[in-house]
């Protein structure tokens, strides 16, 4: 149970080569790794979104493609297609992008809505659909799309039901100074990925995935869990709140959490740094909520201080 824990350091060391103070961020695309999850970054241009995740891929040995979207992107574009050649007076598939391990969707808010939904079955099932023969994609494989907040002209929102299909939602934010500093001494010029060495290799990420799913959850911890649910169906300031598959989403996050932090069994702890990432682009707002600039963020940290917490000696026991 500890192996997997002991790597996390040396895989953060790998990871300060190209990207600094950003941590937590990579233990959570591991955790969405092991979950078999995807993960939307939200933030502003230039923060590192993409240095992230090719530094990530780098570290877990996995094949990576990126995918930049635009309004004129086709499903084919994405998926791949048949094509037909002279030569042989036959047809032969083309593959898309997402036939890899790591795929970045960047500005994903920029596809049309029917691109956007050609990754609802790959997401889901790990599987694509190419007139009518089914392939399935090479394990692991994750999704990591960003989308910018701020310039929404010419952009299309993904639909709800589709940002449910992201296991987490996370916003990076500026660096500090400190870090920042550091960013220009160590990476100012050009961006060192031939220096990162793969920490996490795809059979021991498989094993992880079998080893987490082991993890020990409490009765008490599974009350808390659908306590907190029932509360975002029921605040004043949330017209839905989260669905029974953001439960199971937050369920299997703090288990792979657990996992990653060297225990067989999750604690209230584990519960509380999950619901943000897991939880925050679950929830809509009514009207007073955006009226009075009140966040999901904070509408979910109210209901982590007003649910009673199990006590942890009991789980442990």
């Amino acid at each position: 149970m500890n192996i997997a824990h002991e790597q996390l350091h040396p895989f953060s060391e790998e990871m300060a080569k190209v990207v600094i103070g950003r941590e937590k961020e990579f233990k959570l695309l591991i955790t969405a790794l092991l979950t078999g999850g995807h993960v939307l970054f939200e933030d502003l241009p230039g923060i590192g979104k993409t240095t992230m995740v090719k530094a990530f891929a780098q570290g877990i040995d996995s094949k990576f493609s990126r995918i930049q979207c635009t309004p004129d992107l086709l499903p084919s574009d994405v998926l791949g297609g048949s094509i037909f050649n002279p030569k042989t007076n036959d047809f032969y598939l083309k593959k898309g992008p997402v036939f890899t391990n790591v795929l970045l969707v960047d500005e994903i808010n920029r596809a049309l809505p029917r691109t956007q939904s050609s990754l609802l079955e790959c997401m889901e099932e790990a599987q694509v659909t190419i007139e009518g023969e089914t392939y399935p994609l090479t394990a692991p494989f994750i999704v990591l799309a960003t989308q910018n907040p701020v310039d929404m002209e010419g952009t299309f929102p993904l639909p709800e039901a589709q940002m449910d299909r992201f296991l987490m939602k996370i916003n990076l934010g500026y660096p500090s100074q400190v870090e920042e500093a550091q960013m220009l001494a160590q990476v100012g010029d050009e961006v060192p990925f031939e220096k990162i060495e793969a920490v996490f290799q795809p059979d021991r990420i498989e094993a992880m995935q079998k080893c987490s799913q082991q993890v020990k959850v409490h009765p008490s911890i599974l009350d808390y869990i659908t306590q907190l649910a029932q509360q975002t169906r029921n605040h004043a300031l949330v017209s839905v709140g989260v669905s029974p598959r953001a439960s199971k989403a937050l369920y299997k996050t703090v288990k792979a959490w657990a996992f990653l932090n060297g225990r067989d069994y999750v604690t209230p702890d584990d519960v509380k740094e999950m619901v943000l990432p897991v939880w925050n682009h679950r929830l809509i707002l009514r009207t007073e909520a955006r009226i009075n600039d009140t966040t999901t963020e904070e509408i979910l940290t109210g209901l982590l201080e007003h649910v009673e917490v199990p006590q942890e000696q009991v789980i442990r026991g």
